[in-house]
């Protein structure tokens, strides 16, 4: 996979989750609630997969349920919050940069009758935790949602700087298995095939946080119906697998996109660097040009081998910028969103360098943006 470069939006299965998913077919594949043996032995997989990401999110493995995908886990985790409050009409307070899933929770919370507030960021995407903590204690507030790191632009939120007197829920997505987690945490969601695992989603409830599922209720626990095992197998497999290495490959990918933030600027004109430059993720680096058509400048490095995205969803689909870059106050045309994986190379990375300048020169030229 040298030339994908798309790490922030899934990867293929890792070695291991493959090997732990073929093995778990075999024993995993009954219902976990049964007391005959097939069913025993399904509930054995279930909890050591349990304890494998409970110890890689410093929790107790009662504390986490796996869900069906990571948007469900962040629904979830948001709505399931507000629920459980004493007010579940009650204010959310979230980042105006929180991932879609999030602001989806906090609309379906609004056509409920609830409320909402949201705290903007500064130009590097950070949230300001004093400005964060303010909102969350004005009175009616009863649910706060910040994530760890921004999903676009990498940066680091303050979590561990915040003083809430409510619970707070944090997407962990882009951050776990990739730098260490915020220290303090009352609901945690995450994404499984951010780190090689399959289609799974990681919900974590710290014990003594009200919570109460959105869903009608259900006996099998905070995500209804009966859990895919072989799957969540694989994901707490890779997860353990990625985390033994962490500090390592965050090391070697942070200077990879530390070279990257560097020529960018220097092989092309008229382009800005997004994000903070020192509090930020390791694998992920983005930057809007100028006079460029973001989907045209995709389609063409993909035409060249690069698979990256963009933080700006600019398409003839949706014709609307992204929500991060707009709160950022950031250019949306001509974004690119690189992230790696442990499969990046530097020679990867020269060679992306190399063929970056040509194709922006290329897709200005064809908007007649020419002479820049």
């Amino acid at each position: 996979m040298p030339g994908y470069l798309d790490a922030a939006a899934g990867l293929p299965l890792h070695p291991v989750a493959r090997e732990a998913y073929l093995a778990a077919l075999d024993d995993g594949w009954a219902d976990a609630g049964r007391l005959h043996g097939a069913g025993r032995r399904a509930r054995l997989l279930l909890d050591a997969a349990r304890e494998a990401v409970a110890a890689v999110l410093g929790g107790r493995p009662d504390e986490v349920t796996f869900a069906g995908n990571g948007t469900q886990a962040l629904h979830a985790a948001v709505l399931g919050t507000l629920r459980g409050a004493a007010d579940p009409l009650g204010a959310l307070v979230h980042s105006a940069v929180e991932h879609s899933a999030v602001l989806q929770a906090a609309r379906s919370h609004l056509a409920a009758g609830g409320a909402a507030a949201e705290v903007g960021v500064d130009a590097t995407g950070r949230v300001d935790a004093a400005a964060f903590t303010a909102a969350a204690r004005v009175d009616g507030v009863v649910a706060a949602a910040l994530q760890a790191a921004n999903h676009e632009v990498g940066t680091v939120q303050p979590v561990d700087d915040l003083d809430l007197p409510v619970p707070l829920v944090t997407d962990v997505t882009q951050t776990l298995s990739r730098a260490p987690l915020p220290g303090r945490w009352d609901v945690l969601a995450g994404d499984a095939r951010i780190w090689g695992g399959p289609s799974v989603g990681v919900l974590a409830v710290r014990t003594g946080t009200r919570w109460r599922g959105p869903y009608p209720d259900d006996d099998r626990g905070r995500i209804p119906g009966v859990p895919d095992i072989p799957s969540v197998v694989a994901a707490a497999a890779a997860l353990r697998a990625v985390d033994a290495t962490r500090a390592a490959e965050a090391a070697r990918q942070s200077a990879l996109v530390e070279r990257i933030r560097a020529e960018v600027p220097r092989l092309i004109p008229d382009v800005d660097v997004l994000g903070d430059p020192v509090r930020r993720l390791p694998h992920i680096v983005t930057f809007s040009c100028l006079y460029v058509d973001g989907e045209a400048l995709l389609s063409e490095l993909d035409r060249r081998g690069f698979a990256v995205s963009s933080g700006s969803s600019c398409t003839s689909s949706t014709l609307t910028p992204s929500h991060v870059l707009v709160a950022m106050g950031a250019l949306t045309s001509g974004n690119v969103r690189v992230s790696l994986h442990a499969g990046v190379s530097e020679q990867d990375v020269d060679e992306f360098l190399a063929v970056l300048p040509a194709v922006v020169a290329d897709v200005r030229a064809e908007l007649g943006a020419t002479g820049l």
